[in-house]
Formats: C-alpha cells, structure tokens, sequence
C-alpha cells in the first residue's frame, strides 16, 4: 500500500494539483482536491515541515489549524498552532491573515503576539501581505512601537504598508509621524494612492501644511477621487475654511452620497446651519437619498438655527436609527428647548453611550432642571456608564445654576480620584460660576489665582458677570480688564466697564476708554434674533424696518409694553451706553431684536403655543424682565437661547433664576 504525492503549481494563486500513483486500494481524487493542502516540504517557500515526516499525518495537522482559522475558532486555533510548532509546520499566508483577523476580532493581543513569533519562527519569511496584516493587527491594538519596530524590519514594504502606517499615525497624538512617512515613502519610491492621501490629510495641523498637500493632490491627479475629495472637504471644514471645501465640492457634478455627506456635514459642524440645509436641499433635488449620516448633519443644522419644527420632520422619516443619529436627534431637542421630546427620545434608546449620558445631562441642566441632571447622573453611574470630562462639565453646569455650592465642590474636588479625570479650564469655569453666583466672589477669585492652567478670557468674562450681580465694582474693573488684555476686541465688556465708570460719575475714564474703543475699531455685534413660524424662519435686528410686516409689530409693541408699564414694568438701562439721553435709551431698549421677535411669536403663533427664539447675543437684562412679565400677562411660555444658556420664562420667572 503506497502511494506518492507529486506536487504541481496549476495557477498563480499557489493552487496545486496532486498526482497520486495508487498501488493497492482506490482513493477519490475529487476528495483530495477538496481538502486544501496546508504544507510544503523543506523545498519550498511558503509552507514546511520536517524532512522524512509522516506526510500523511502533517497534512492532517495542519488542516485541523486550517479549518479552526476559518472557522474563527481561537481557542481551538491557538492549540493546533502550538502543535504546529512543536512538529516545525507551517501553514500558508492566507490561513495566517484568517487567524489574525480572528485575534483582532477578540481583542487578543497575547495570541496575535504569539501568532506574529510563530510566522517569523526558525528565520521563516511570511509573505509581504501577511507581514501587512501583522501591521494592521498591532495598529487596531493601538500599539503603535510594535507596527514600527515590525515596519522596519520588513525588506519590502508596498503602498499598503505604507498606508497602514500613516493611517495609524494621522489618528493618534502623533501625527506630525503621519506626514513624515509619507516624505519617506515618496523617496522610497513607493507611490502614494488614494487611500493614503485620505489618510495622511487627517493629520494637517495646520492651513500651510494641508495646501502643500492639495497641491501634492492636484499634481498627481487624485483630487477628484472621492475619498480624497471627501477628505478634503472634511479637513478644510475642520479648520473652518467652508469656502474652500465648498469651492471643491462645486469643482465638478458629485455623483456620490459619501461627497454630499461630507459637505453638508462640514457646513453643519461650523454652524452654518442655513448653508448645511440648503446643500441637503440640493442633494434631494440631484436624486440621491438621505443616509443616516445625512440625516444626522441635518439634525445639527437645525440645532445650530434652533429649527425645533424642522427637526421634528427629520425625526418621523421612516429610518434606522444608530447610536449617532439618536444622539444627534437628543442634542436637537435638547438645544431648541424641548426637554420633553428630548426625555421621550432618550427613554426610548436602546443602547446609550456616554455622549447620550452627557447630552441630556448638560440639556436638562442648561434649560434650567438643574436637580434632574444630578439624578440622571446618579442613573449613569449605576448603569454602569463611565463619565467622561464633557459629563462632569454638565454636573458641575447644574450645581452652578441650581446654587448648590457643596455638591459642586465635592464633585470638583475628586473628579480626579472618582473618575480619572484632570480639572480643565471648562471645569475651573463651571466652579467660578458656582462661587460667584452664591455670592462668594473672593472664593472665585482665588480658585482663579489656583488654577494649573492660565485662565481664559471666558474665565475672567464669568467673574465679571459675578461681580456685576453682586456689584463688588473695583473687583469688576479688574476682571473686565483682564477679559480686554485677553480679547481686547470684546464689545459687550467695553460697555459693560464703561457703565461701570459711568455709574461712579468717572467720566474721565469714560472718556478714556471710548477712545480706546474707537482706536482698536471696535464694533458692537449688531444683536439679531430668529423665530421660526409655519416652517419659515424670519430674522430680525435691532430697529429693525425691513420685516414686511414691521409696521405691526411695532404697533402691538408700543402696545404691550403701555400694558406692562401699568404692571410695573420699568426699563433697565444698565446695558446700553451711559451717554445716550433718558429717552434714547429706552428708545434704544424698546428695539431690542428679541422684544420684537416675540411680538411676531405672539402675533403669528396660536394662543398658548410656545414661543422660541434664538439670538447670537446674551440677552440683556432689560429684555429679560420683559419676557417674564409678557409670559405672565399672556400666560404664555417663552423660550429664548442665547449663546449662554436657555431662558425658560413662565409665570413670571425664568428658569435662569435670573442668573446668566
């Protein structure tokens, strides 16, 4: 009974053939060409084995090992490889890249470091590809020092490796190693495709560096392929140059839903949700049709211009909802005020993360449910749900506006030892606020005095509005000085420091820093504000006279407020410039952008409907007892957001505590 196994290459794919010279018993040929070979002899490059070895029973071996890989099978897998070792067998590349994959998919990094000994065992040389997928394995482990140091030792490194290597480095801390590679496999003379110009543009720190890249793109004619082209757009709108990656996106007709993804979601991740929304507009009208992806852009467009009904309409499309849409869709109601949509959306997530924790979290804090924060994060933190930085900004944001300075200091004192977390400047912030709005300014400012880092503008900005509630004015020059040292082209601290001056009958100083102002070029934001009725948003400015229906509203304006001068109602002119006459400036303050926005709610919105607004400037005082007198005489709820928080007014209070 012999017989003898003749091994012949059928096919550039490394298939063989086998010849068998049967002496005493019948065998299926079409039975052993279906059991796929898994070793060579000595003699050849990819497989081996031991000289003068049972053949038959190596083959059995190194089938077992195949058949566990292919099966993902990684308990079992390891074993049989071990056997291989001790028999000195090897299998093929191919059987090696499944075992690997395998590992990554178990997050086993002890076996994929045995699998990577094995295949080098005995000076074996595995396969470029294998060595590539090695590569990739200790990249998805993010050990980044063993890809290199196995980068290194390769003798041949195609485009693949290459990528993997510079993908690795442009999504870690390291990226400047990104575009160093990349120089050194241009002069290897390894030609970079469009995976690794996608790849490498992630690592641009900076506008100088990312059109040096461009033009590198251009010059080798990958500008239009849609990964690059994508990424481009994405890293341009990253750095807030949506001109530019709006003039790549028009360069030519995009016929592909990724382009359109990138687009639209760069314009809505710098704000400029008008922008966002009509390229979605667009991209309907092209034929292509929304994606999750799409969808969640459109979510943040809205958010940016507080479209709650707009929203609304995105929200019933027949979808599948991942985690980042439903995310996206939480941040929505939340940031248009509709805490209660916002919960209906939250209960009903099946799997939350620890950005769906912290968005309804900072949501139910800043719309003014300070003590429904504090409990949804005692809910987290038994979910199991492990707190992140952004979480603790949230908490410490609703013990701020709630007054309790003993839990927000308690919070603040062992982020670090409960979890892991370093105190930021945000988180420094937060407890100035805290302080400040109980009244303790000397605490605040020497927690400021304490902090690791060098506090912001923001910082000293927050300290400012302590002292101005709590009228401590020197204190206050100090900070509003320090806030001009820092962004010296702050309009609203200019006025706020020269009605301090004012108020103390300094006119000399008065004088001194309005010619400060007019030497730096200084220029107060014209306040706007938008209201969004029957799907049409409309805006309006301070005096505003080119509404069609301005007339009106001016009509019913005079109107209200003779009303609510009769409730008691009297202007605060504590935020407008000291210099204008007594009539001027109540003039001044009766035209205030949001007072005119919520006459037209009223006028346009059935009774009892709620009336929100969105206004790019904090609301001043005087517009603020307004609202909550005109929310009582109406019985009306009135909803204001402004860049600082959101203003709940109803029955006469405001959900800010008349603190913001």
């Amino acid at each position: 009974m012999q017989f003898s196994l003749v091994m012949k290459p059928v096919s550039r794919l490394n298939c063989y053939s086998i010849a068998l010279q049967i002496t005493s018993f019948p065998i299926s040929l079409f039975g052993i060409f279906l059991r796929r070979p898994r070793f060579y002899t000595v003699a050849t490059t990819e497989w081996r084995t031991q000289p003068n070895a049972s053949s038959t029973n190596h083959l059995d071996i190194v089938d077992e090992f195949t058949t566990y890989c292919y099966q993902r099978d990684l308990s079992k897998a390891m074993k049989a490889l071990e056997v291989m070792q001790k028999h000195k067998l090897w299998a093929d590349s191919i059987t090696y890249t499944e075992l690997v994959k395998c590992c990554i998919a178990n997050a086993a990094i002890r076996q994929g470091k045995r699998v990577h000994q094995h295949v080098f065992a005995n000076g074996y040389e595995p396969k470029t590809f294998l060595k590539n997928t090695l590569v990739n394995m200790y990249v998805k482990f993010n050990l980044l020092d063993e890809a290199h140091l196995l980068f290194d030792q390769m003798l041949e490194r195609n485009v693949v490796t290459w990528t993997t290597m510079i993908a690795a480095y442009s999504n870690s801390e390291h990226k400047y190693k990104a575009l160093e590679m990349l120089i050194m496999m241009l002069r290897d003379g390894v030609r970079p495709n469009m995976y690794t110009y996608s790849s490498v543009l992630r690592a641009c720190e900076g506008l100088t560096n990312l059109k040096q890249l461009h033009c590198c793109i251009i010059k080798v004619g990958l500008e239009l392929d849609v990964f690059v082209r994508s990424a481009l757009i994405d890293i341009y709108s990253r750095w807030g140059e949506v001109k530019s990656a709006l003039s790549i996106f028009d360069e030519m007709v995009t016929s592909d839903l990724v382009v359109w993804n990138s687009v639209i979601g760069g314009f809505a991740q710098n704000s400029e949700g008008d922008e966002a929304l009509n390229l979605y507009m667009r991209m309907k009208r092209s034929g292509f049709r929304a994606d999750q992806s799409t969808l969640t852009s459109v979510l943040r467009g809205c958010t940016s211009l507080a479209l709650l009904e707009l929203g609304r309409q995105v929200h019933v499309i027949k979808f599948d909802r991942d985690l980042v849409l439903n995310n996206a869709l939480l941040d929505m109601y939340c940031k248009c005020g509709s805490l209660e949509d916002a919960s209906i959306v939250f209960t009903r997530m099946a799997v939350k993360d620890v950005i769906s924790w912290s968005t309804m979290i900072i949501g139910l804090a800043q719309n003014g449910y300070s003590r429904k924060a504090l409990d949804l994060f005692e809910n987290m933190k038994s979910s199991g749900a492990k707190p992140n930085h952004i979480t603790i900004l949230g908490v410490l944001f609703a013990c701020s506006h709630a007054g309790l300075v003993k839990e927000g200091d308690y919070y603040f004192k062992s982020m670090k030892k409960l979890f892991g977390i370093d105190p930021g400047r945000e988180h420094y912030g937060c407890m100035v606020d805290l302080l400040g709005r109980a009244g303790k300014v000397k605490e605040a400012i020497e927690l400021i005095n304490k902090m690791k880092c060098e506090p912001d503008a923001v910082t000293w900005r927050t300290l400012l509005g302590a002292c101005r509630v709590h009228r401590k004015m020197d204190l206050a020059e100090y900070a509003a000085k320090r806030v001009l040292s820092l962004d010296s082209h702050d309009a609203g601290t200019y006025i706020l420091l020269s009605n301090i001056y004012a108020n103390t009958q300094r006119w000399e100083d008065v004088e001194n820093l309005r010619k400060s102002m007019k030497n730096v070029g200084i220029q107060k934001e014209p306040g706007c504000s938008w209201i969004e009725i029957n799907k049409h948003v409309h805006a309006f400015v301070l005096a505003d006279k080119a509404h069609p229906e301005i007339n009106a509203i001016h009509e019913e304006l005079n109107r209200i407020m003779s009303r609510l001068k009769g409730e008691g109602y009297v202007t605060d002119t504590n935020f407008v410039l000291q210099d204008l006459e007594g009539e001027q400036m109540e003039n001044s303050l009766a035209h205030h952008s949001e007072k005119l926005a919520i006459v037209f709610g009223m006028m346009s919105l059935p009774k009892g409907k709620t009336v929100r607004i969105r206004k790019n400037l904090r609301i001043c005082g005087d517009c603020h007892v307004f609202a909550k007198l005109l929310a009582k005489m109406e019985s009306r709820s009135i909803v204001i957001r402004d860049p600082i928080r959101y203003h709940h007014f109803e029955g006469g209070s405001c959900s800010c505590g008349d603190y913001w």
